[in-house]
Parts: C-alpha cells; sequence; structure tokens
C-alpha cells in the first residue's frame, strides 16, 4: 500500500454497454446562469447604484460646503475646478485634492461643532 492510495481513490474502467450520463445540454448551464445572475444583483448592482450616487454628490458640490476627503481629512471647500477641489483644513491652509477623492458632505456646522 502506498500512502497516495489512501488520497487519491483508485479509477476503475466502465463496464461495458452502459447508460450515459442523462441531462446533459440545458441543464449544465442552469447553474453558471443562476450564479452570474446572483453576482449580478449582490455585487455588481448595489456598486453601481453607490458609484452613481457618488457621482450626483461630487456635481452638487459647491463653495462653502463641509466635506471629508477619502483619507480622513476635513475641511470647507474654498474653490471648485474642473477635475480638483480646494479644501480649507485650517485658518489659511488649503489643500487641493481630486474630485473623485471627497468622501462625504457633511451638514452645515459641522466642524465648527467639532
Amino acid at each position: 500500500m502506498n500512502l497516495l492510495d489512501f488520497l487519491i481513490p483508485s479509477a476503475y474502467a466502465q463496464a461495458a454497454g452502459g447508460a450515459p450520463a442523462a441531462g446533459g445540454g440545458f441543464s449544465m448551464l442552469v447553474l453558471p446562469v443562476l450564479l452570474i445572475g446572483v453576482m449580478y444583483f449582490f455585487m455588481i448592482r448595489p456598486q453601481m447604484k453607490r458609484q452613481k450616487e457618488h457621482g450626483a454628490m461630487i456635481a452638487a458640490l459647491g463653495r462653502g460646503d463641509e466635506v471629508i476627503t477619502s483619507g480622513g481629512i476635513a475641511g470647507v471647500v474654498t474653490e471648485i475646478g474642473d477635475n480638483f477641489v480646494t479644501v480649507e483644513i485650517a485658518e489659511s491652509v488649503r489643500i487641493r485634492v481630486q474630485k473623485a477623492a471627497i468622501g462625504n458632505v457633511l451638514p452645515k456646522g459641522t466642524l465648527k461643532s467639532a
């Protein structure tokens, strides 16, 4: 006896005249189609929805909005360009970040109360 005999089962030839396996064509396609449908509704669709909401938030961004970047920096928007936003994080301290780096728009007065 070899150690591999315990781990890998032996293969034996099929008896002559055996019936072919039933359920070949259509039933083999059901499981992959079902898995793709489940992945669409649980992964792809919610991600597209979040991306659409983020794009709408960026489009509605205006001067004076209080924002938090994806890096966790909180500040007030002072300038808006095509691709970049200038955020004032302290008195006379301004940084430029990409519009996509804006994570959240906070309600007015949030930074003053913190």
